[in-house]
Formats: structure tokens, C-alpha cells, sequence
């Protein structure tokens, strides 16, 4: 598979982001060939953390989520970590990307804590998802079915929505992000 010409971008917060789902569908998505963008709420480094405790790597940011928009790019990645999922539900220029990539078709897919995005962005109602453990009676109270499965890939919402549990899962999920950009998508799970 070659993800050439296909522009990735993946939403993050500056502080917070779990190290392994920031860094591992970047790095995979680069390998297959596609060009990623990160875009951090402020023009300054990603810090991200391991197991929302300790300090992981630093990730520099190529944009801000206020500059960065849909156009251009073929899916939008949300990675988790409690502390960047919590403050980019409530950031309206991450709601105003998650929902433009929903708009045009595009996949959007999200890891962990990431899905508190789609509950306030109005994106999980009526879709079927999964997420950590703990964010399901949001998901379910926001109208989602949530499934207790390392990948969950839902296309009858007029996009393709990907997501996954946690970092345990992320061979799973960069895997469907891959098939979903792929010309042969329609190999994504269900």
C-alpha cells in the first residue's frame, strides 16, 4: 500500500498527548507514504506523556489548530491522553476541524480519551465506536453504541469514523487508518 500524495494531520493539544498514540500513527502513516502535519493548540513543542504520568517525547508542531483546516489533507487523526483529550473538547478550533473532516467525507479517526472530541462535536451520536474503558457512558449518553473492540470502524455516517481503546490497540488502528486512505478501503473492519 502507498499513501503517496495523501496528507495526514493529526490534532493535538501542547501538553498532555499519550507519547505512543501521537508518535505511532505518525510514524506509521510516514512510512506508508504520506506526508503527516501536527497541529498543536499553541506554535510551540508537543509534550506528550506516558500513561498520563511521566514525561515522554518532545514532537514539534508544524501548525496550530486556529491556522490548520481541512482542505488539503485526506483524514484527521485525534490521539488521547486524558489531559489533551479534556482540553480539546472544549477547544472550538479542534471542534471546527473534527467536524469539517465529518462534512466532507473524510476519516476521522480517534484513540482512547480522543472520542470526548466527538461527543462535543456532535459527531458520536448514532455512530457505533469504542474508546478507553471509562469514557463509555459519555459515548453512550451522547447517542454512540460503544463496542468493546482494539478497533471499531463505522462508515454509515457519511464518513469513515476509526477508533480504537488505547495504546494497546495501536497496530489495529493505524492499520484501518492505512485501509481507510488506501485505494483498496473498502478492506477496513467493521
Amino acid at each position: 500500500m502507498s499513501l503517496e500524495g495523501k496528507n495526514v494531520l493529526i490534532l493535538t493539544t501542547n501538553y498532555g498527548t499519550e507519547q505512543d498514540e501521537l508518535t505511532k500513527p505518525a510514524a506509521d502513516l510516514r512510512k506508508a507514504g504520506a506526508r503527516v502535519t501536527v497541529a498543536a493548540q499553541k506554535d510551540e513543542e508537543v509534550h506528550t506523556v506516558v500513561s498520563d504520568r511521566r514525561p515522554g517525547t518532545v514532537v514539534p508542531a508544524d501548525t496550530t489548530l486556529a491556522k490548520a483546516t481541512a482542505d488539503g489533507f485526506a483524514a484527521v487523526v485525534v490521539p488521547g491522553g486524558t489531559v489533551n483529550a479534556d482540553r480539546l473538547r472544549t477547544d472550538a478550533d479542534a471542534r471546527r476541524l473534527v467536524s469539517a473532516f465529518a462534512e466532507a467525507g473524510k476519516p476521522v479517526a480517534v484513540i482512547c480519551h480522543g472520542p470526548w472530541l466527538l461527543v462535543d462535536s456532535g459527531l458520536a451520536d448514532g455512530r457505533e465506536l469504542t474508546s478507553y474503558p471509562s469514557l463509555r457512558p459519555d459515548l453512550v449518553n451522547a447517542g454512540a453504541t460503544w463496542l468493546d473492540r482494539e478497533v471499531v470502524v463505522d462508515t454509515a455516517g457519511g464518513h469513515p469514523l476509526i477508533t480504537s481503546r488505547n495504546p494497546g490497540d495501536l497496530d489495529a488502528f493505524t492499520s484501518a487508518i492505512v485501509d481507510a486512505l488506501d485505494a483498496g478501503g473498502d478492506r477496513a473492519r467493521h
